[in-house]
């Protein structure tokens, strides 16, 4: 067996299962969670049509690169959202994946040259997939902590000269999970300096760019950011997207990579023999959605109400703020977190995924810990009976 898989941590929800064990929520209370960030408003009926009505491409084996028609449709929703001016070649800079999670992990093992003792450099705390991407290509991960002292954005420039010399890939979230910051664009073109002077490549996650509260402010992007700054070939810049927030199709498994050709070659030639080729149906059905923004709209209406309510209950007792997109609520808890977590699950039946389960320890301390994070992914109506139900527990341990 690869040596490596002895390095990965449990994923959070192996912890948090651990975590409930032996607990006895009351019987009278219908479980709510909101511990995973699993979209749950009803996925458009144009791309669930879109799926069957091209069931019949299942006649043929699909290319890896996808149809022509899906990464036109994606090069042109890129160029709309992110101001690109026709910057964007739907041939050599876009490539559809089956969901982020797939290509965020098999991209670092297209880009690191582990004989070079490469450092992966990603936030923390951080989606998990990044770090097990990194052990399982021979690098060391290199974490970055955010807290509230600097907006939960990293100190990209607390960074030292040797560590950047050794990073051969970023890792950047943004919107942030779990704590919907949102990295400015004059951040982004420093970053991009960076990696000209210091020979590695960004990753951007911005699968959650579409759900944002200001609809005059939509969160600026990579790619956007390296235009704007004279970076028009997007050089050292990948950025990941996804239906599945976007679009509420989690199980579609659906996105894209893009940003600069040369590197997306290479990982084109990676994904030929990864064997990762998405579906004809999924593709018609994601042109479908790439084109089409009313959903996406109505969708930020039902989260901008879910925070609004929610928000409303909680503030007075609890340390929490409304994100600058995401549908997370990163919020500081009265106990640890993990403490706070099992005794919310135990005394009131809604399930929480404590912060320090998202984060690892490093010498400023985990920055997790003493938070929660909390997706507001439930129906509205569950979402303020669980916002009740937390403030019940916080005024009960006051």
């Amino acid at each position: 067996m690869n040596p490596e898989l002895a390095k990965l941590h449990p994923y959070p929800f192996e912890k948090l299962a651990q975590l409930k064990q032996g607990c006895h929520p009351p019987e009278d209370l219908p479980h709510i969670a909101l511990s995973i960030g699993e979209p749950k408003h009803p996925t458009p009926g144009f791309i669930t049509e879109a799926v069957i009505t091209h069931l019949h491409g299942l006649s043929s084996y699909p290319t890896t690169a996808g149809t022509n028609e899906l990464r036109h449709a994606i090069a042109t929703w890129l160029d709309q959202r992110f101001q690109l001016d026709g910057h964007i070649n739907a041939m050599t800079q876009v490539l559809p994946v089956n969901g982020t999670r797939e290509a965020l992990f098999s991209f670092a093992q297209a880009v690191i040259d582990r004989s070079e003792n490469p450092l992966v450099v990603m936030p923390n705390p951080f989606y998990q997939i990044y770090e097990g991407a990194a052990i399982l290509a021979g690098a060391e991960p290199f974490y970055l902590n955010c807290d509230a002292g600097n907006g939960f954005i990293p100190d990209f420039e607390s960074v030292s000269e040797a560590t950047w010399q050794r990073c051969q890939l970023l890792y950047i979230c943004s919107p942030g999970n779990p704590t919907g910051a949102v990295i400015d664009e004059q951040t982004l073109q420093r970053l991009i300096e960076l990696a000209h002077q210091h020979d590695f490549v960004i990753a951007a996650d911005e699968c959650y760019s579409e759900i944002y509260h200001d609809e005059a402010q939509p969160p600026v992007g990579l790619l956007q950011a390296a235009y704007n700054g004279g970076y028009t070939d997007m050089s050292r810049c990948v950025v990941f997207h996804s239906l599945s927030k976007r679009s509420n199709a989690p199980g579609l498994r659906s996105g894209f990579v893009a940003g600069d050709a040369a590197i997306l070659k290479q990982f084109l030639r990676y994904r030929t023999y990864h064997g990762c080729s998405m579906p004809p149906a999924t593709q018609a059905a994601s042109i479908s959605a790439w084109e089409d923004e009313a959903h996406v709209a109505h969708n930020r209406d039902l989260y901008r109400e879910k925070f609004e309510a929610v928000l409303e209950i909680l503030s007075p007792v609890m340390n929490v703020y409304m994100p600058e997109a995401s549908f997370y609520l990163w919020a500081e808890t009265p106990l640890a977190d993990t403490e706070f977590a099992r005794q919310l699950f135990e005394q009131q039946n809604v399930t929480v995924l404590p912060g320090s389960y998202l984060g690892r320890d490093t010498a400023e301390g985990n920055p997790g810990a003493n938070r929660v994070r909390m997706a507001l992914v439930a129906p509205l109506e569950e979402c303020i009976e669980a916002a009740h139900r937390i403030r019940s527990l916080i005024e009960k341990l006051n």
